[in-house]
This record gives C-alpha cells, sequence and structure tokens, in this order.
C-alpha cells in the first residue's frame, strides 16, 4: 500500500511559527487600536493637556465630556447625525427589498426578461454613466436638494444582486416545488421559504448598504445645497477634513466657551464612527452560519 503524505498546512506549528504569528497579530492590533485611542483621547481633552501634548496623546490627565457635551447639545452636528441616521436605516430598507426582489426574480428560471435585465446587471458593474449623466438624471427628476438623491441613485447595487442570485440559486429546488405543489404563489415562497432561509446573506447585504449610506458624503456634496440637510459625514469632511471652525450657534451651547477645536473634531469623528461600529457585533454571528443546516433532509 502507498503510504499517504499528510498536506504541509496540516502539520503542526512549530512554537516559533506560533511565537511569530502571535507576535505579528498583537503588532496588527496595536496598529489599528492606537490611532483609534489617541482620537477618542484628543477628544476628552482639555486645551492646555493638547498644548503640552503637542496635539497627539494617548491618556489624557482630566478626561472631559465637554466637547461631546457641546457637540450634541445640539445644532449642525446632532442635526447631521438624525439625517445620517434616517438616511441609513430608511436607504437600507428599501436597497434590501428592491435588491432581494430583483435577485429572486432573476434566479428562476423561464422570468419575464430574464436575460436582458441580467446583462443590464452585469453592465452596471463594468460601465459607468459618469457624474454629469447622473447630476442631469438627478436633475431632470427633480431630486436635487432632496433626501431621495441621497438613496434613490444607489438604490440597488449590481454586485449585491449577483452574490444574492447566486445564492438564491443554491437553495434546494425541492423546496420550491414542495411549495408550489402546495399552491403557494412566487410571493409566498419568497417571504415564507426564501427569506427566512436567507438570514445570512441579508445581514451581509444590508450591512453593505448600510455602511454605503453611513459613509456617503460625495452625493451630498453634489445634490445637497442647504446646509441644514448635510448628513454627518459632509458635516466630518466640512468641520475635520477641511478643518472649518464650529462657532457657538453651530453647537448650540449659548455662550460659554468653547472647547478646544481639535477635541470637538475629534468628538465628531467617534460620534461618526460609533453608530456603525455598534453594528457589527448583532450581525457578526451571521458571517459563517449554514443556513441550509437542516433545510432539507435526505
Amino acid at each position: 500500500m502507498k503510504a499517504t503524505t499528510r498536506p504541509i498546512w496540516m502539520d503542526k506549528p512549530s512554537p516559533l511559527t506560533t511565537a511569530l504569528k502571535c507576535v505579528t497579530l498583537i503588532i496588527v492590533c496595536l496598529l489599528v487600536l492606537i490611532p483609534f485611542l489617541a482620537v477618542i483621547s484628543t477628544s476628552l481633552a482639555d486645551q492646555k493637556t493638547l498644548t503640552e501634548a503637542g496635539g497627539f496623546l494617548l491618556f489624557p490627565k482630566d478626561p472631559s465630556f465637554d466637547s461631546y457635551k457641546a457637540v450634541l447639545a445640539g445644532g449642525v452636528v446632532t442635526r447631521a447625525l438624525f439625517v445620517s441616521i434616517a438616511i441609513t436605516v430608511v436607504g437600507t430598507f428599501l436597497s434590501l427589498a428592491a435588491t432581494t426582489g430583483l435577485a429572486y426574480s432573476l434566479s428562476r428560471p423561464g422570468s419575464l426578461l430574464h436575460r436582458p435585465i441580467l446583462f443590464v446587471v452585469l453592465g452596471s458593474l463594468l460601465f459607468g454613466a459618469g457624474l454629469i449623466p447622473n447630476y442631469l438624471v438627478v436633475k431632470s427628476l427633480g431630486l436635487l436638494d432632496s433626501y431621495w438623491s441621497l438613496i434613490l441613485p444607489v438604490l440597488i447595487n449590481g454586485f449585491n444582486v449577483i452574490v444574492m442570485r447566486a445564492f438564491f440559486m443554491e437553495l434546494p429546488e425541492e423546496l420550491f416545488e414542495s411549495a408550489r405543489i402546495d399552491g403557494a404563489s412566487e410571493f409566498h415562497v419568497l417571504t415564507r421559504i426564501v427569506l427566512p432561509l436567507s438570514k445570512a446573506v441579508m445581514a451581509v447585504i444590508g450591512l453593505f448598504y448600510a455602511v454605503g449610506y453611513w459613509n456617503n458624503f460625495f452625493q451630498a456634496l453634489i445634490y445637497i445645497n442647504t446646509p441644514e440637510k448635510w448628513p454627518l459625514q459632509l458635516v466630518l469632511r466640512t468641520f475635520v477634513v477641511n478643518q472649518a471652525a464650529l462657532g457657538t450657534d453651530q453647537l448650540a451651547v449659548g455662550g460659554e466657551a468653547l472647547p478646544p477645536q481639535q477635541s470637538i473634531q475629534m468628538a465628531i469623528l467617534v460620534i461618526s464612527i460609533v453608530p456603525i461600529l455598534l453594528v457589527y457585533p448583532f450581525l457578526q454571528r451571521h458571517f459563517a452560519k449554514g443556513v441550509l443546516v437542516g433545510a432539507v433532509k435526505g
């Protein structure tokens, strides 16, 4: 009998290799955590501490939440935060609904205009209309300076449609056949059979859409002309990236003295990161979950 050889990747790593992996992982984690810690520490520091530290510190001596109080007391930042949350929630829901419907119809053989629509979706991955045509379309539809200009032009992403379509096509055909024998319509098959089995892909695609809506500032920069309608990312670009100063009228703190501008800017940055960061733990378990386990026996 021929002796079987074990693949190299199945061999137990040596202690030196394990130690190198641990050191590398620690270094990578520090490279990620130290800048984030510096941003949080700066947002909690006062002017004296920032001056002594030269603008960069990891552990403030007397941490203060004055910058967060000033930012969240009202004004442009609080309003932009609610705008971003509303756009993200509404846009993600509509995008998931539209993507699911389109992907399911494209996954069913013999659906109306199956091939032409599929070619259009695939073509959107290769060719883009460009900034000027998109702007003219939004303007012709009367969406300029409207929140819908931040949702409708990016409602469906071709890549997400292809991913969800591939997932639907992997579902066992026996499920659809048994449902049709029982007299279920396509709508009932989608809502009562397909969607309950698609929690993992729905969570991932929904996360893609939510992150896209939350981080999208360029469309707001192009389409939104009223500062009161700015989302949080556009406020972040204006007052953090472009170093524009925030005044007492924009922070709604009355006649009180403002915290350092650098602390306020870092507080805005933290506020823009934390909400979308909190979504990941709730969706993490869906990434590796086998949604078809137990769906079909035999």
